[in-house]
């Protein structure tokens, strides 16, 4: 019995040390909300019938967590398009994404790539307090899509784009408090706060299915922000106040990640409503193993058009 109670002990410990740092993680959340974004832009017909002129509202919740720190809130996009004839259509599209960073409490390494000289040995265990933090995600752009009604697909769409979008991070500021070693109570702040703006091109092939008043359209889009930052922080102790990005520290750039999302839209073809029910599975399965440290992923995302 001993025994086994060692095993389980040697177990936890092992899933502390994995747990990722908190300048991963910190990078990780509004990535994962960014490619949320990608995966609901209202581009898609969802297989209804296009008019020569018609619009898309577009409405979702995003919500990721990792550990006891999380980036949540809606998502609003709007999007025109034109039928140029009658297989290509021309459109404009706009979001809007307002997320909420919080923590009341999360324990997790501390690490500054982005600061390689710092007073602290690290990475090192710590606390981290009072996130209250926000995350906007704004952006447009124009797309094309031009529609097939035969071919080995059968019924299909391909699109293709190029949006300009800003993640902007406003107070995405920790308290944090060292926990082992020599340096153990040492306190001070971590903090994040920046913006990052990108062009992405993106491309995508929607299939559309019809059973009656329903229509079933699965939909993939690849988007790739350009270009890619380095990501940037700022940490401040007792006698130090250290700012970098990894990019200059010689850590590379990592934030805006290449993008794949899967979706499966809904429509029920008499009110012009869509739900996409794929992006829902897709997004929580995929972006735990995409971006390692986030736990849970949800987004609930619906459409309507006119």
């Amino acid at each position: 019995m001993r025994y086994l109670a060692t095993l389980a002990l040697m177990g936890l410990s092992a899933a502390a040390l994995a747990k990722e740092d908190i300048e991963f993680v910190a990078e990780h959340l509004p990535e994962v909300a960014m490619d949320n974004r990608f995966a609901t832009l209202p581009i898609w017909d969802g297989g209804g019938e296009a008019a020569d002129s018609q619009y898309e509202l577009q409405g979702a919740f995003s919500s990721s967590t990792s550990g006891d720190l999380s980036i949540a809130g809606p998502l609003l996009g709007l999007s025109w398009q034109r039928a140029l004839n009658s297989k290509n259509r021309l459109g404009l599209m706009a979001f809007y994404d307002s997320l909420q960073l919080r923590t009341d409490h999360d324990s997790r390494q501390l690490q500054t790539l982005f600061a390689p000289q710092t007073p602290i040995a690290r990475p090192i265990d710590a606390d981290f307090t009072n996130l209250d933090g926000t995350a906007t995600d704004v952006g447009g752009g124009l797309f094309w899509s031009h529609c097939e009604e035969q071919g080995f697909l059968g019924a299909h769409s391909l699109v293709a784009g190029l949006m300009w979008q800003r993640v902007e991070l406003r107070d995405y500021r920790l308290d944090y408090q060292i926990t082992s070693g020599p340096q153990a109570g040492m306190r001070g702040q971590i903090d994040f706060d920046t913006h990052y703006d990108h062009f992405s091109p993106f491309v995508g092939i929607e299939v559309p299915r019809w059973v009656g008043e329903w229509a079933f359209s699965p939909h993939a889009l690849l988007a790739y922000p350009i270009p890619r930052r380095g990501f940037q922080g700022h940490i401040t102790g007792p006698d130090f106040d250290i700012s970098g990005n990894t990019e200059s520290a010689g850590e590379g750039k990592h934030f805006g990640d290449p993008s794949v999302t899967l979706g499966l839209t809904l429509t029920y073809l008499p009110a012009h409503f869509c739900v996409d029910l794929g992006t829902f599975a897709s997004q929580a399965l995929l972006e735990s193993r995409i971006h390692r440290g986030i736990e849970r992923n949800l987004l609930l995302s619906f459409s309507w058009t006119h």
